[in-house]
């Protein structure tokens, strides 16, 4: 576990985080821009102290009281928004770079298989200086991991990226997230970049940490701010159990129900990470027939919440006895109150379309 408490000052800036996260996967910290993410990435790394501070990284202690371990001394690598790569050496050069930074006997993520991984080998002999921005962060990334680092921090990497070098990039990352097992901590002010990547979430506001937990449960909460944004989605991780060729229909079997998705999602045992939009759901006391929509399970109703004058937010969970993965739906007061819906209800959730949130 990872676990975490700064309290300061930095000019008017007030930090009072704390919170647990677990010491794998990806660790995403979002919220409006000055709320504090990146102040608590450089005080993990140990480049901020505040006044106040605790964290304690899979029960070795990095900070606590007098105990402040210096920058050098803390195994992790840090992915800037911009690259940052020096300039004077070549691609290569800047990979044996992070790889001399690592420990004796500490190496165990293999050069070559990260260069494979992240596929730079034909970028070895380029000066940085004609590299795309997508090679740029690729390249740094790869420095980053050669320093094998126990904790990789990446502060909004993406953010210095047009949509094309974003789209050029996210893949890898899915990538790394599949094959390498140390935890990283992300700063995104991109929802759809932490929908793709995070498996936890930690949403921050004016300094404080307002929530933290797996993803899906935190984007899904009523009493937080998402739910009630013009697009809210719920995310879900599916396993295909069976594709339809003929048709081009993968059965992605969830917590609490199948759903028919366009398109191969792989061999069967593939997990896939889907995205299902509020608007996208509608709900009904009965099935429907004669419809062209393929996806309608049984739900029981969660929690209700108003969106503004018109419309209400609910929160569903799949599966008559409402225990399998959780749902929004985003329905007008009107449909609402003519059905006669309430919280506890058991009804029908039809889906109009599923996105793959990662590939």
């Amino acid at each position: 576990m990872i676990e975490a408490r700064f309290s300061g000052e930095q000019g008017s800036f007030k930090l009072d985080a704390d919170f647990t996260v677990p010491s794998e996967g990806v660790t995403a910290f979002f919220g409006p821009s000055g709320c504090g993410k990146t102040t608590v990435l450089r005080c993990v790394a140990g480049l901020t102290r505040m006044k106040e501070g605790r964290l304690v990284i899979d029960g070795e202690t990095w900070q606590e009281g007098r105990r402040f371990v210096p920058v050098h001394r803390r195994a992790v690598g840090y992915v800037f928004q911009e690259a940052s790569l020096f300039p004077h050496l070549s691609v290569r050069g800047n990979l044996e770079f992070g790889q001399k930074r690592a420990k004796r006997g500490q190496r165990t993520i293999d050069f070559d298989d990260l260069v494979d991984l992240l596929a730079i080998a034909p970028l070895f002999d380029r000066p940085t200086a004609h590299l795309s921005g997508g090679e740029r962060q690729r390249v740094a990334i790869g420095r980053a991991l050669l320093s094998q680092p126990r904790l990789l921090l990446m502060d909004e990497p993406l953010s210095a990226l047009d949509r094309m070098g974003r789209d050029e990039i996210l893949p890898y990352l899915e990538q790394l997230h599949r094959t390498l097992s140390i935890p990283v901590l992300y700063v995104s002010h991109d929802l759809e970049e932490i929908e793709r990547l995070a498996d936890t979430l930690v949403l921050m506001r004016r300094g404080t940490v307002r929530a933290a937990g797996p993803i899906a449960d935190v984007i899904s909460n009523p009493n937080l701010p998402l739910v009630h944004m013009a697009e809210p989605a719920a995310v879900l991780d599916g396993t295909v159990k069976e594709y339809d060729s003929g048709y081009g229909i993968a059965k992605v079997e969830v917590p609490g129900g199948t759903l028919l998705v366009a398109g191969d999602l792989g061999p069967t045992g593939t997990v896939r990470r889907l995205r299902i939009g509020a608007s996208d759901v509608s709900l009904s006391r009965k099935a429907v027939t004669d419809t062209t929509i393929l996806n309608a399970l049984p739900v029981r109703i969660d929690t209700v919440q108003p969106s503004g004058d018109t419309q209400m937010t609910v929160r569903l969970k799949l599966g008559a006895e409402g225990s399998g993965a959780a749902l929004l739906s985003r329905v007008s007061r009107l449909s609402w109150d003519n059905l006669g819906f309430k919280p506890g209800d058991t009804v029908v959730a039809q889906i109009k379309a599923v996105a793959l949130a990662r590939t």
